[in-house]
């Protein structure tokens, strides 16, 4: 299984609902509070190019996006083999 990481911030709905997402799926992630971490969260946006919101979710070296591609692919059926691939 592909490793995934979430950047998540304490006061988003939106990560939450992700990791729920994830949990439901048996998906063990890592995740990296970037809340208040100003360094953290300016590579985070180059690294998602140039997302400035959050969650966002790299399964692998596969840059994702946040929540709703997340639960997209997932209802796509394409979350599973991603995550397998």
């Amino acid at each position: 299984m592909q490793p995934v990481k979430i950047y998540t911030t304490t006061y988003c709905g939106y990560c939450v609902r992700a990791k729920d997402l994830l949990k439901r799926k048996g998906v063990a992630y890592e995740e990296v509070d970037v809340t208040g971490d100003d360094e953290m969260r300016s590579k985070l946006v180059e690294m998602s190019g140039g997302q400035r919101t959050v969650p966002q979710i790299f399964i692998g070296s596969t840059h994702v996006g946040g929540y709703t591609d997340l639960a997209q692919l997932d209802r796509d059926g394409k979350l599973d083999p991603l995550l397998q691939a």
